[in-house]
């Protein structure tokens, strides 16, 4: 004899998983998602939770609804602001010269011009 397990191809946890040992599945709704590039995105959710309005595609990223005739529109983007367009947003250009006219003037009495 050969040695070795007495039965010969198997191994630890081989054989049939069935219900038995795993249990009842959940019921499960299947729902179709679309994206702006008409990518369809099939997921299986359990019957009894909230169902998102909206997926993020797996292939290109962008949101899908469920409606393949009307998906949701591709995200914009915003370009890069820099700082100083974040302030002319925020501020006047008669604000800026006040400001600039103010700071001028504690400088200017600091070194005593």
């Amino acid at each position: 004899m050969a040695g070795g397990s007495a039965i010969r191809g198997s191994r630890v946890g081989a054989g049939p998983m069935g219900e038995s040992e795993r249990g009842e599945s959940a019921p499960r709704v299947r729902v179709v998602f679309w994206c702006a590039k008409r990518h369809d995105t099939p997921i299986a959710f359990a019957h009894d939770v909230e169902v998102p309005e909206t997926w993020d595609c797996p292939r290109c990223g962008l949101p899908a609804g469920q409606d393949e005739q009307n998906p949701p529109p591709p995200p914009r983007n915003e370009p890069y602001k820099t700082h100083l367009a974040y302030v002319r947003e925020r501020r006047t250009d008669a604000d800026g010269d006040a400001l600039l006219e103010e700071a001028l003037s504690k400088l200017r009495a600091r070194r005593g011009a």
